[in-house]
């Protein structure tokens, strides 16, 4: 879910001349970018990546905006990471989930 919090919003920028920062308690995220591995991902056809599609769309997106990505701790007190867990952890709990259809129905309407 992190991966698709990333292209939703990268997805949603009107222009590519935005600095665009990302910060992300996601570590496979962040060092994706960081440690280039999307790079070898690549290379090698996305031979063995989990999720192939959703990297690919995102890699698009990558190339447009050119997003920096910050690596933070999980549940260690940054302030937005710990609201976005209450709101996360709310929302699973409030009974009153949709069907995503953009993700469940890719080629009726979905991104990929």
């Amino acid at each position: 879910m992190e991966l698709m919090a990333v292209i939703v919003a990268l997805g949603n920028l009107r222009t590519s001349d935005n600095d665009v920062h990302i910060y992300t308690d996601s570590k496979y995220v962040a060092d994706a970018i960081n440690q280039k591995w999307i790079y070898g991902w690549i290379k090698r056809g996305w031979k063995n990546v989990k999720n192939p599609d959703l990297w690919k769309a995102f890699y698009k997106l990558y190339q447009l905006h050119q997003p920096q990505f910050h690596w933070i701790k999980g549940h260690a007190g940054h302030p937005e990471n710990e609201i976005c867990d209450q709101l996360a952890v709310a929302a699973s709990k409030s009974g009153k989930l949709e069907i995503d259809t953009f993700f469940e129905n890719p080629t009726e309407g979905g991104m990929f």
